[in-house]
């Protein structure tokens, strides 16, 4: 089992920043991928970034240059610093996280969501 807690969404103005945090603790041999998800409402999830064990990035095209996605793998940690919000970056932001709990088992999980709310 992998337990995933996110922190840091909340209430922001048009062109304020946030930084979104998630830990990953538990069965955990190795982590790939860690990434960022959101969802707003009457819409399907979208990626917004990724990020590799070895550092390598990717990004929606809605939130380049905006949005800097980082990780901590010493702590299983991802963060993503919002900066230059916009009303419709408002959503729900799920954290992702891709990896092994041995050498055989790996783990796709999901955590439980964080609002972010950006008023014009």
């Amino acid at each position: 089992q992998v337990q995933l807690v996110e922190s840091g969404g909340g209430l922001v103005q048009a062109g304020g920043s946030l930084r979104l945090s998630c830990a990953a603790s538990g069965s955990i041999f190795s982590i790939n991928v860690m990434g960022w998800y959101r969802q707003a409402p009457g819409k399907q999830r979208e990626l917004v970034a990724t990020i590799t064990s070895g550092g390598s990035t990717n990004y929606a095209d809605s939130v380049k240059g905006r949005f800097t996605i980082s990780r901590d793998n010493a702590k299983n940690t991802v963060y993503l610093q919002m900066n230059s919000l916009k009303p419709e970056d408002t959503a729900v932001y799920y954290c992702n996280v891709v990896g092994y709990s041995d050498y055989v088992r790996p783990f796709d999980y999901w955590g439980q969501g964080t609002q972010v709310t950006v008023s014009s």
